[in-house]
């Protein structure tokens, strides 16, 4: 796909004030998700996914659920997640940035 320019991207709506965009390679996909209805009072419903994932927060605070185990995490911060293990989070602040990376392609964000 190249460069991806955020500046000329539209990013896609996923539930409201939620928003992602994303590229890949062959076998590697980076998704830039954005959360702007924080503070959370709860957790988003945890899921699971075969996909190997890495989890970079670039803005904002969260607790990220790993197992049912939480962690608070503020920008910088990283967190793996192994394929098929229960994670969620819950936004501590208005708006969130997080950066995740999978393992393979996550088929269901393609259109």
């Amino acid at each position: 796909m190249g460069v991806i320019r955020a500046a000329d991207v539209t990013p896609e709506a996923i539930a409201p004030k939620r928003e992602r965009y994303l590229t890949h390679t062959d076998n590697l996909m980076v998704v830039v998700l954005d959360f702007g209805d924080g503070p959370t009072k709860e957790p988003d419903p945890p899921h699971s996914h075969p996909h190997e994932q890495i989890t970079y927060l670039v803005t904002g605070e969260l607790l990220f659920f790993l197992d049912g185990e939480p962690t608070r995490m503020g920008p910088g911060d990283l967190v793996t997640v192994p394929p098929d293990v229960p994670h969620t989070v819950q936004l501590l602040s208005s708006h969130v940035r997080v950066v995740d990376t999978f393992y393979p392609l996550r088929e269901e964000f393609l259109k």
